[in-house]
């Protein structure tokens, strides 16, 4: 799940369903609570029995589990795709590109657009990414807060097949600056290892946190409130999610006019190429998986 969220197009959420862990997952994740963590405060303050009920509501062997395998994923694909955005950008964002758009065509059969408010739903995120994707996303910015709400809505979207936090990360325009920040604080904390200055991790670990704690926020808010959402209005929830996907293929397109100035037919040739690969990627998990299905 770790190595699917960590590139855009491809859901963690997918490759639950896969190996079979998301009904338990979502059932895992819904189960905290407000009340849930005063139970658990009650039983760090000396009611051990419990302290060990809440833990067996939350599941959190699984969690635990699951959570470290995910953390060890993100922190060694992201600093490989860091480096490949570094030395080849083109081939990078091309193969971004075919991820999302073939993420988009596997998702085709999961609704229908018959009805004047679904077609609304689709149009209203596919308008939404395509602007956020262009000059609205540095608009965000790089602070604290910014960090906080970005990694809120990438964490958010982890437990949805199809539906991809990076991909968000890349239409908020933040996909490159968090992945070089997590590379750096690896980097800081590998020092420290080794006799380097602690200062440095507190400084490149300011980031890090601020997206952790959005992440933790969105898991138990915007996670919660999408899944109440496909509950109650699936068809029109998903018209408007696929249509994010749709509209957020601009911004590789984008990016890449960022990295080299002017399209060109050699760099229009390694983009198509790229993004050839990625959407063979995108279908292969999608036929292994045997579709999606959202229900």
């Amino acid at each position: 799940m770790g190595s699917a969220d960590a590139v855009p197009g491809v859901s963690g959420g997918t490759i639950a369903l896969i190996t079979g862990i998301y009904d338990r997952l979502i059932a895992a994740v819904t189960a905290a609570s407000p009340a849930l963590a005063r139970r658990a405060l009650e039983g760090l303050l000396g009611d051990r029995d419990q302290l060990r009920a809440v833990w067996a509501e939350l599941d959190g062997a699984f969690l635990l589990a699951l959570g470290v395998g995910i953390a060890t994923a993100i922190l060694t694909v992201t600093r490989a795709l860091h480096v490949a955005l570094e030395a080849v950008p083109v081939l990078t964002y091309g193969f971004f590109f075919g991820l999302i758009g073939a993420s988009a065509i596997v998702l085709r059969d999961e609704f229908r657009v018959d009805t004047t408010g679904r077609a609304a739903a689709a149009v209203a995120g596919a308008v939404l990414a395509f602007v956020a994707s262009g000059s609205a996303s540095a608009a965000l910015g790089e602070s604290a807060l910014a960090t906080f709400v970005a990694g809120a809505v990438a964490v958010s979207a982890m437990i949805l097949p199809g539906i991809s936090g990076s991909l968000l990360l890349v239409i908020l325009g933040q996909y490159e600056r968090m992945t070089e920040a997590l590379s750096v604080f690896v980097d800081a904390l590998l020092a420290v290892a080794t006799g380097g200055p602690t200062a440095t991790v507190v400084e490149t670990g300011v980031p890090v946190v601020a997206f952790l704690a959005g992440g933790v926020v969105g898991l138990l808010t915007v996670a919660h409130a999408v899944r109440a959402a496909l509950a109650a209005r699936r068809e029109a929830t998903l018209a408007f999610l696929i249509g994010l996907i749709v509209g957020a293929l601009r911004a590789p397109v984008v990016r890449v006019g960022e990295e080299v100035g002017a399209w060109s037919v050699a760099v229009g040739g390694e983009f198509a190429v790229a993004a050839a690969v990625g959407a063979l990627l995108v279908v292969g998990v999608d036929r292994l998986a045997g579709g999606i299905d959202l229900d």
